[in-house]
């Protein structure tokens, strides 16, 4: 039998090798303890997606400042002391270990969630100007960063990424995509800026090409460098996928291993399977019917960017048949592929991939919703019923995840109600006792 090109070995610039294609993507756990600190959850977790085969895990957010979280249960590691480790870094090297005993990759995707931090954890998040995020009240008009507050930043990101290395991970994400702080300095809706953080596409973008010479300064020329960057923010005069070409070309400079290509951002969560507000959604180049068949949703964006991009390639969205997988990869249309709601319910999906016991992963996103079709479907004439099926089922993924963690098996006939139900509670509780902490 041929082997699969999925199974084939990638090596990176820096010289580090990926020892196949499949990558678990980033998928934020929400496993932290009240300290923010990683917890035996994320060994448990990550020690059984190392197990499942991939080359490649990417953790979730791990935030750069405890102050403005994208939940309250990320991990966040602040600068050190003068003098010794930072709080944690026990169980980051506890959790290093668990998600590399394979011999894969566990790359941190380093990330500070900007405006995009819920009212729960802060009602004074942060971003590039004081442009509020629209979805149903849960977001405080964030304040606009002064520059020293961004100098520091800069810093942030490379000393987390120091961390990192240190405690065993074997590269780093600087998250870019998505909405998020470095996101959000790229979009002229969210950045209207008139000193050089904003204004012309190079100012929108000096924060992000900042931040990752200085991650790369901080870890050396051997260690993986990752960027996650959007293709389009889907929104009207939002960042373009024009826009997103140039700044690869700056990046290029850069010289970092993986770029990731996605899209969107909470406003127009477009990784979700939701196309957003007609009002402000953008339209994007047409996208070609045999991708829409064939299910991923940005490599038409990623084809246009890998005409530029001279690092290897990780397309991430929709994936679920082999077929399709192993011709993106043979045809060069990816170098890495990036799976994540598959792993939230079946974690062995890359080993069963690769080995061929299965044509296509578990779809279960098919089947949560509130309903199939009609009033309360994600196709409801209701925005908040339409944003309730995607958050609804994304709450859903969020329980797997922590069923997973605690060394249970994944429960499919959860219903979606339910789950968000178990989500609110679980959030809430969760933020107080982290606010709680804080004041002790």
């Amino acid at each position: 039998m041929t082997e699969s090109p999925l199974a084939q070995p990638l090596k990176l610039p820096c010289g580090a090798v990926l020892p196949n294609r499949l990558a678990k993507a980033a998928m934020t756990e929400g496993l932290a303890d009240d300290q923010l600190h990683a917890t035996h959850r994320h060994e448990t977790l990550y020690g059984r997606w190392s197990n499942g085969g991939a080359g490649l895990l990417i953790t979730g957010n791990v935030m750069i400042d405890q102050r403005v979280l994208e939940r309250p249960g990320n991990v966040a590691i602040d600068p050190a002391p003068a003098e010794g480790e930072p709080e944690g870094m026990a169980q980051l090297r506890a959790w290093a270990e668990a998600g590399t005993r394979n011999g894969n990759h566990l790359w941190m995707q380093i990330s500070h969630a900007g405006r995009q931090s819920p009212r729960y954890v802060t009602t004074r998040p942060m971003g590039p100007s004081a442009v509020q995020l629209s979805l149903m009240g849960n977001y405080a008009r964030p304040r606009a960063l002064t520059e020293p507050e961004i100098l520091d930043f800069i810093e942030r990101f490379a000393n987390v990424a120091r961390v990192a290395k240190e405690a065993g991970f074997t590269g780093v994400q600087v998250h870019g995509a998505h909405g998020y702080l470095l996101s959000s300095f790229l979009s002229p809706v969210t950045n209207q800026r008139t000193d050089c953080w904003g204004g012309s596409l190079e100012n929108r973008a000096r924060f992000l090409i900042e931040v990752v010479r200085a991650t790369r300064a901080a870890v050396g020329p051997e260690f993986p460098v990752a960027v996650k960057l959007n293709s389009d923010d889907f929104r009207k005069g939002g960042f373009t996928l024009d826009e997103s070409v140039n700044v690869v070309r700056w990046l290029n400079e850069e010289g970092i291993d993986l770029l990731e290509v996605s899209g969107g951002t909470y406003e127009q969560p477009r990784l979700l399977g939701y196309s957003g507000d007609a009002d402000t959604a953008s339209e994007g180049p047409a996208m070609r019917e045999s991708t829409r068949k064939r299910e991923a949703y940005f490599l038409d964006y990623a084809q246009t960017i890998r005409e530029v991009c001279d690092c290897p390639l990780m397309v991430t969205g929709g994936f679920r048949t082999r077929t399709l997988m192993e011709e993106a990869i043979a045809s060069s249309e990816t170098d890495v592929i990036g799976l994540g709601r598959p792993l939230c319910t079946d974690p062995d999906t890359p080993k069963d991939l690769l080995d061929g016991r299965i044509d296509k992963t578990v779809c279960y996103e098919d089947y949560v919703k509130l309903a199939q079709r009609g009033f309360f479907s994600p196709a409801s004439p209701l925005m908040p019923i339409k944003v309730i099926n995607v958050l609804g089922g994304q709450a859903w993924y969020y329980q797997q995840i922590f069923r997973l963690a605690d060394g249970e098996e994944a429960d499919p006939d959860l219903g979606i109600l339910k789950a968000v139900g178990a989500f609110v509670k679980d959030e809430l509780s969760r933020s107080r006792r982290v606010k709680k902490a804080r004041l002790t």
